[in-house]
Order: structure tokens, then sequence, then C-alpha cells
């Protein structure tokens, strides 16, 4: 690997070389904590099997539990969303910003946004419309607002279900699902 593709991937190994420990951490606190309950109720919780969760449930995009961690950790973003909208001739892209600093190259105008679907084999881009301008939210970003972008969708290539990618300049979101 060349020193410059790696110089990318420190942030997300560090993200997440802390989050493993943080992680180990608080299983072993909790391991060594006192239980309040009596050993006869200890005895019967652990007798009784809990139902089943899932622990890798997928969000709505598509994303893993640790990918949603790493666009709030590195991009200061979550809730990522693709939506069919406008009977299938608009894709839109939908995030929740939490921290500002971070998301602010997903709101530069300056970056051209783009959504690829491998399974349609089309790159989709941001319409810019005469009176309007570009469609989408280039405002400085507040923690707690929800920002969005649209995507051309002409001849209807990108379907929901399918798996796509959006990517603004560095960002990069693959495989969220079009609802």
């Amino acid at each position: 690997m060349s020193g410059r593709s790696m110089n990318g991937k420190w942030p997300l190994l560090a993200l997440i070389a802390s989050s493993v420990l943080a992680l180990g951490q608080f299983e072993a606190l909790s391991a060594q904590a006192p239980s309040s309950t009596p050993p006869s109720a200890q005895a019967a919780a652990t007798a009784t099997p809990a139902p089943a969760v899932a622990a890798k449930a997928p969000s709505l995009a598509g994303l893993s539990r640790r990918a949603n961690m790493y666009y709030e950790g590195v991009w200061g973003v979550d809730s990522l969303k693709v939506k069919y909208t406008e009977s299938g001739e608009m894709i839109r892209f939908t995030y929740r910003v939490v921290d500002p600093d971070k998301a602010a190259p997903l709101n530069d105008k300056k970056i051209e946004p783009a959504l690829m679907d491998p399974q349609a084999g089309v790159k989709l881009s941001v319409p810019q419309m005469e009176k309007v301008g570009k469609l989408r939210q280039s405002s400085t970003p507040i923690a707690g607002q929800s920002y969005w972008m649209a995507f051309s969708n002409s001849g209807r290539r990108v379907k929901p279900g399918h798996r796509v990618t959006v990517e603004i300049g560095h960002f990069r979101a693959e495989g969220l699902v079009v609802e």
C-alpha cells in the first residue's frame, strides 16, 4: 500500500480501535459489578432464555451499526436515507447532522455530489433548475437538523431495493438501500 492511501485510513482505524477498546472496558466493568438481585432471582433469570434479538440489525438504509458509528464519528452525520420520490424521477438523499464541523463538507456548494447504482449501471447528478438552482441544501450545517439533496433519475433506472453509493467529495456512503 502506498503512504497516500494509508493516510486516509488512519482516522477510520483509530475510530475502530477506540470503539473496540471502549467496548472491552465496558464489558469488563459490567462483569465485575456486584449484583443487587438475590441469588435465587439470578438463577431463575439465567434459566429462562431471553427472546432472540438480532445483534446486527441493519438500519433502514441497510447499514450496519458499525457503519452508522463510522459516519457519525468521522463525518458528523447519521440517519442516512435514500428514497425513490416524484414517481421515480428523483432520488432523494437525506442525512441528519450530529457534528456541524465534521459535516460541513457535505453542504459545500463547490463539491458536486453523485449517486452511483452499479446494478443499474448509472451515475446520477444533482440537477440545476433555472430559477431555483441546484436541488440540494448548502447552508451552514446545524446540529440536529436534517439536510437533503435530490438526484435526477430520468429513465427511472434506479429502483427501490437497489443498493447505491453516494459520493460528496471525500465522503462516500456505500450500500444504501433505496426505499
